[in-house]
């Protein structure tokens, strides 16, 4: 039971870890290519209360998306409905993901907000202290290094 146990905390792991990551290169990238260079340089040095202001940006561009697929969703629409609610779960991580990435020092100001993400990091320390020695956790890793290394050759 206890394998069994550890084998799905790992899987929920390895996907946290490889959503995370792929989402915050993606966030970089996107930025990039819209040319957001100035606001994100903006955005690490703002001042904590904007930075937490910019962190709820991501929530209201979202929550429209979400609106719009509970509504497919009411309408029968199930198929377009789930899809849509996970490119909006998706787009937010990765709004969410960078802003946080970029504002960090500047959140972890406030109380709530500091303890919120001690916290999660420690479950996610001891969960990954209790993973780390799993078969399929290395055999992820490896893949997650093969697949990173061919995504870097592919973007020169």
């Amino acid at each position: 039971m206890k394998r069994l146990l550890l084998t799905l905390l790992a899987i929920l792991l390895i996907i946290e870890e490889w959503l995370w990551d792929a989402l915050s290169a993606c966030g970089h990238y996107l930025a990039l290519w819209l040319r957001l260079e100035r606001v994100e340089l903006w955005l690490t040095q703002t001042t904590p209360p904007m930075a937490l202001l910019a962190f709820t940006i991501p929530v209201l561009i979202v929550t429209p998306i979400n609106l719009a697929a509970l509504s497919l969703l009411i309408h029968g629409l199930l198929l377009q409905g789930i899809l849509l609610e996970v490119f909006a779960k998706l787009l937010g991580t990765l709004m969410v993901a960078r802003v946080f990435k970029l504002t960090k020092p500047q959140l972890l100001t406030f109380a709530i907000i500091a303890t919120v993400y001690h916290t999660v990091m420690g479950w996610l320390h001891w969960a990954h202290a209790k993973i780390v020695d799993t078969e399929i956790y290395r055999w992820s890793r490896q893949i997650k290094a093969q697949v990173k290394a061919k995504v870097k050759q592919w973007l020169g």
